[in-house]
């Protein structure tokens, strides 16, 4: 690796194949060293999962984006994917940690199933600098030109002026051209949530099985949440912590007859 060049790590959690990461590879090697460590499958939902009951697998890959130094492929979710490539492909920490772009919403409660954002939690946690992109389409097939100026922007903007400790950012993109999105907004997290249903069935032998879906509720109208800047054509940056103390309770706690 260059000495003069910043050493950026790319993961996801759609696979190391999907449209997403892509993007962000093409989008970045232009401005650093990029390496590529991420699932060879979809992790989506895995959140902050790692694995400790059975072994770890990667593998040098050859990537579809020209000028990418390295790119690895493991068996592990992306918490796995970051750890892995600190300690066994790097060998050290990078200069900057990108997670995404994310087929999908990431915003509101999301961040909290999210492999992509578990990521650059993780980054965090390591005191990298780390940012999860994430675009509000499903499609394998999304088109993500519109995010390639905001995540170069963030990125660079990242870059240079690092982040706090222990704080990471939660970008989405609204799923629009990019002559209708206003700008960026940093925002806070939407207090929405989903409500859960199940669909049974049963199979050929008569066991059951169970399919998730539901519904998201947003009953948070606030205007500085990152829902309502995505309904209203802004990409949302929310700082995101791990430190998920309640500091709000602990007065009220302390009142308690323990």
């Amino acid at each position: 690796m260059s000495d003069s060049r910043p050493l950026i790590l790319i993961t996801n959690d759609d696979g190391i194949q999907a449209g997403g990461i892509e993007a962000l590879a093409r989008t970045m090697v232009a401005h650093g060293d990029v390496v590529v460590v991420a699932p060879d499958r979809a992790q989506s939902g895995m959140g902050h999962a790692v694995t400790i009951n059975g072994i770890l697998k990667m593998e040098p890959v050859t990537f579809s984006v020209d000028g990418v130094k390295e790119a690895w492929q493991t068996t592990g979710t992306p918490v796995d994917c970051v750890k892995l490539a600190i300690y066994e492909i790097l060998g050290k920490k990078p200069d900057l940690l990108l997670s995404g772009i994310n087929h999908g919403s990431n915003a509101s409660i999301n961040v909290i199933y999210s492999g992509t954002m578990s990521a650059a939690v993780e980054g965090a946690v390591e005191g990298i600098p780390s940012i999860g992109f994430s675009l509000l389409n499903h499609s394998p097939n999304a088109d993500f030109s519109a995010c390639v100026p905001f995540v170069e922007k963030l990125a660079l903007q990242v870059l240079e002026r690092s982040l706090p400790d222990g704080t990471c950012l939660n970008v989405n993109f609204p799923d629009l051209p990019l002559a209708e999105l206003k700008g960026l907004k940093v925002c806070r997290q939407s207090a929405g949530h989903w409500e859960d249903a199940f669909d049974k069935r049963t199979s050929p032998g008569g066991t059951p099985y169970f399919w998730m879906t539901g519904k998201f509720t947003n009953p948070d109208q606030g205007h500085d949440t990152d829902e309502w800047a995505l309904r209203n054509g802004y990409v949302s940056v929310v700082p995101t912590q791990f430190d998920l103390t309640a500091h709000h309770a602990i007065a009220t706690l302390n009142q308690w007859e323990l």
